[in-house]
């Protein structure tokens, strides 16, 4: 007997890396946006409808970073490292990272991090974040602020509030 179910509208599963990357490799405004080179998103959780969290394998090229230095008010994160040897850099400092480990980012707390691979081989990770709506970001060491407005988009201003 034939299969008659209606083909998904997601697919069931997928091999990760097969995942087309994010065509705009920033969502920072310049001068920000050019220091993501060699960053590689592939949104996994979208592919399959994912609404209330975000999954993302991430790629980095030797010598690239994960983003700029960044807090969530209310967004929690979450990293696990599949291949490579990034260096997490936080309030607390830097912390070399080894396939196997995972970091989480609490929101709210204002402890800036991202991801630095300062190696010469390549830096695979998965990302893991929520979509609470209203949420802010802070760059501390950048003229930068982040609001997340309710389409979902950010919008990016100067810390005086300016816009970019």
């Amino acid at each position: 007997m034939p299969d008659t179910r209606p083909s998904p509208v997601v697919p069931v599963a997928v091999l990760a890396t097969e995942v087309a990357p994010r065509t705009k490799p920033s969502n920072y405004p310049e001068p920000f946006a050019s220091r993501m080179a060699g960053r590689e998103k592939r949104q996994l959780g979208d592919l399959f409808g994912l609404s209330n969290f975000g999954v993302n394998l991430v790629r980095l090229a030797p010598h690239s970073v994960s983003a700029l230095r960044h807090a969530h008010t209310k967004q929690d994160e979450f990293i696990y490292v599949l291949q490579g040897n990034p260096t997490l850099d936080t309030d607390e400092g830097l912390t070399a990272l080894a396939p196997g480990m995972c970091a989480g980012f609490k929101a709210g707390t204002g402890n800036g991090h991202c991801l630095k691979n300062e190696t010469d081989a390549e830096v695979l990770y998965l990302e893991v974040g929520d979509r609470t709506s209203g949420d802010e970001g802070s760059y501390p060491d950048d003229d930068l602020q982040a609001v997340l407005v309710a389409t979902g988009q950010w919008r990016f201003l100067h810390k005086d509030g300016t816009p970019y």
